[in-house]
């Protein structure tokens, strides 16, 4: 029978109840030292199944039990619990095997070594008293007390002295025959079994101290084992590190590594706390060689020590670190003094950090601050800077909405008092008639009879322009300001301008319709429109109803109206 694994909670109640004296292993897949136990904890369950099965193992692990580690109360990996006909007798937290033996030992989970005796006075078995139970082990001492009892199997032992206060000496050796005298009293053989009880009592007694040293100088022969250096297996870099780097001196830096958990923060840390000890710089003694008893626990990922279970799952859950391995090095317990300096030493620290924390809140809150007043600034800048512009770009607005209605009131005043003068020199009578659109007074006045005396039109005019004047023809058209009529109009002048210059193979383009829409609506009413295109070499025809371009054009002078038209009209 080996060690066997349970992989339900009704495996862990089956194997509670089929066995009377069981020891169950709380593991977990995740926990260094169950797995590096776990060879340990075989060889246990080797050696008590090799001793007769009194005491069966088991391993449990969490992942299998569930819920039922909580209702185990199991607070650590590993935990051994010892159960004796289905209740708990006992319970050891962490990978020690002493105390797990010594627990199975306490509980009486031991086989009884079989074996014959007699009680004192009769040749019937009796059991064995408990001294008698508890120095079973030792064999030399079993069949010595066995011989002196009169046991027939155990061989006759060495004799042991016996101190004067003791029972006569030959009273066992009569009363191991009681067969021989029949003849002797009850009383007398009453009183000879009195004192071969004594004489037994006193011969256990012997019995058991002569045991107990023989197991003694066992063990202190086995304690002879080879001595060796602690310092062998320090790390030559550490070593270095704080000899040539910190200026410690090689004894120191040994003890430091030693004693500070192997690595250079922690030998400097601890060499801080011990430089004044009055040992300091005495060797280091020589440790038997595989001796160290596990006093803590080292956590492989990182290298820190943990004092106990509780830390080191502590830390396990901290920092997500799985591998840890049972370590010699003891951390050393603080005193109440130390605890209560540590705790006043961290109360200052955590203060320090928090005032440090307010002091930083306070000034990046002052710069917060600062910065908001600065944008809130800004932005007030900004938007009066827009408001000022906005500001300028109405009062231009209305500026040139005002002055444009002044200059269209102005040439209003001028046509009234030419059409004034107009008709007092023609007897009350203008020189036009009404149009389809209505009295234009900034029309082009053309010799046609009116319409209120029914006669008929006269015969046009021949209109005589001047091309030096093609300036001031452009500039009156760009004075039209009211509704855009004169920017409507250089735009019809130079559509007509244009095609003949840029498309003079054209017959189209070298005749204008004048009873065109477009040419009487955006340039017949605009004085010094028609002139231009007279001026530019157009002729009216006989019938008075179209412009006609002469052959002898000029074509500088196109060329040049037209550029001069384009720039009027950019820049109207």
């Amino acid at each position: 029978m080996t060690l066997t694994e349970l992989s339900s909670p009704d495996e862990l109640a089956s194997f509670k109840a089929a066995n009377a004296n069981a020891l169950i292993c709380y593991s977990a897949t995740w926990c260094g030292p169950c797995r590096a136990s776990k060879p340990q904890l075989e060889a246990l369950a080797a050696e008590y199944a090799a001793a007769g099965g009194v005491v069966r193992v088991a391993i449990a692990y969490e992942h299998n039990l569930g819920e039922s580690v909580q209702a185990d109360n199991v607070r650590a990996f590993p935990t051994y619990a010892l159960f004796v006909g289905g209740t708990e007798k006992g319970r050891v937290e962490g990978a020690n095997f002493d105390q797990i033996r010594q627990m199975v030992g306490a509980a009486g989970c031991e086989k009884a070594i079989p074996g014959v005796g007699h009680s004192l006075g009769g040749g019937g078995e009796a059991p064995l008293s408990p001294g008698a139970a508890r120095e079973s082990r030792p064999g030399a001492a079993r069949e010595a007390r066995l011989a002196k009892l009169g046991a027939p199997p155990a061989p006759a032992p060495a004799p042991v002295p016996v101190p004067a206060a003791a029972a006569p000496a030959p009273a066992p050796a009569e009363d191991s025959k009681p067969d021989t005298s029949k003849d002797v009293e009850m009383k007398d053989a009453s009183d000879a079994a009195d004192a071969d009880v004594s004489m037994a009592d006193a011969e256990d007694k012997k019995e058991d101290n002569a045991a107990a040293g023989a197991a003694k100088a066992d063990a202190e022969e086995e304690k002879e084992v080879e001595m060796v250096d602690p310092t062998e297996s320090l790390n030559k870099e550490h070593i270095e590190t704080l000899t040539s780097a910190m200026g410690f001196t090689l004894l120191r830096a040994q003890k430091g590594l030693l004693n500070g958990s192997g690595t250079v923060e922690g030998a400097v840390e601890w060499l801080d706390q011990h430089s004044e000890d009055a040992d300091i710089d005495e060797p280091v003694a020589l440790v038997p060689k595989n001796a160290g008893v596990a006093q803590s626990y080292k956590c492989n990922d990182c290298g820190k020590v943990l004092s106990s279970m509780a830390n080191l799952e502590l830390h396990a859950n901290k920092t997500g670190h799985s591998d840890f391995e049972e370590s010699t090095v003891a951390v050393k317990p603080l005193t109440a003094e130390e605890k209560k300096a540590k705790v006043e030493e961290i109360k200052a620290l955590l203060k320090a950090k928090r005032s440090e924390r307010e002091e930083e809140e306070k000034q990046q809150n002052i710069q917060l601050e600062k910065q908001r007043r600065f944008m809130g600034q800004e932005m007030i800048k900004t938007r009066e800077e827009l408001e000022r512009e906005q500001r300028k770009r109405d009062a231009m607005l209305r500026k040139r909405e005002k002055d444009a209605a002044k200059r269209e009131r102005e040439r209003l005043r001028a046509e009234l008092a030419k059409d004034k003068l107009e008709r007092q020199a023609n007897k009350g009578k203008l020189k036009t008639a009404l149009g389809a659109d209505g009295y234009n007074p900034s029309a082009v006045q053309y010799d046609v009879g009116g319409a209120g005396d029914g006669a008929s039109p006269a015969p046009a005019k021949k209109f005589k322009a001047d091309p030096q004047k093609i300036d001031e023809y452009i500039k009156k058209v760009s004075s039209y300001r009211a509704g855009g009529d004169g920017q409507k109009c250089l735009k019809i002048l130079l559509a007509y301008v244009g095609n003949v210059v840029d498309k003079s193979d054209e017959e189209k383009f070298r005749t204008i319709n004048m009873e065109n829409k477009a040419f009487k609506t955006k340039v017949k009413p605009f004085l010094g429109a028609k002139a231009l295109l007279v001026a530019v070499g157009f002729k009216q025809t006989e019938a008075g109803d179209a412009l006609v371009l002469k052959e002898d054009a000029d074509r500088n002078t196109l060329k040049e109206t037209k550029e001069k038209l384009e720039k009027a009209y950019a820049s109207y």
